[in-house]
């Protein structure tokens, strides 16, 4: 299993399920961060399929995106603890390196899950703050 710093080194893309539009929303503040720090994000939320997020297309599912060809790296979950399984199960389906659920966010049958699958799996941390710890550089929320 990866290090957070090794996996964020490592990430190139990252699939941002529960991405909103929302300027409220924690979702579009940490994917803008990394979209900014030259990572790729792409979209995920039904509710906006088709429609552009951060100059990206937003897809329905990761399978969606993986059926238009995009490779994930890493699935950044903001989503309720209860519904991770069925992004886990769709996390394998499309070979991710990593499951991560953000902050306040846990669930460990679907982190077991995934583990068993060989992902690397972290629940609980906030990308954003794992990456300003690692280029420890001081950027505003």
């Amino acid at each position: 299993m990866r290090s957070i710093p090794q996996i964020l080194e490592q990430a190139r893309t990252i699939a941002v399920v529960g991405l909103s539009p929302n300027p409220e929303r924690a979702s579009l503040g940490v994917a803008t961060y990394l979209q900014r720090h030259d990572y790729r994000i792409v979209p995920v939320n039904p509710s906006y399929a088709g429609q552009q997020i951060l100059g990206e297309t937003v897809y329905a599912s990761l399978p969606e995106a993986a059926a238009a060809g995009v490779r994930i790296d890493v699935v950044d979950c903001f989503r309720k603890s209860e519904d991770i399984l069925p992004i886990a199960r769709d996390a394998i389906a499309v070979g991710a390196g990593c499951l991560w659920m953000q902050l306040g966010i846990e669930n460990h049958e679907a982190a077991d899950l995934a583990g068993a699958a060989g992902l690397d799996v972290v629940m609980n941390h906030c990308m954003k703050i794992e990456h300003l710890k690692l280029s420890d550089t001081s950027e505003p929320s």
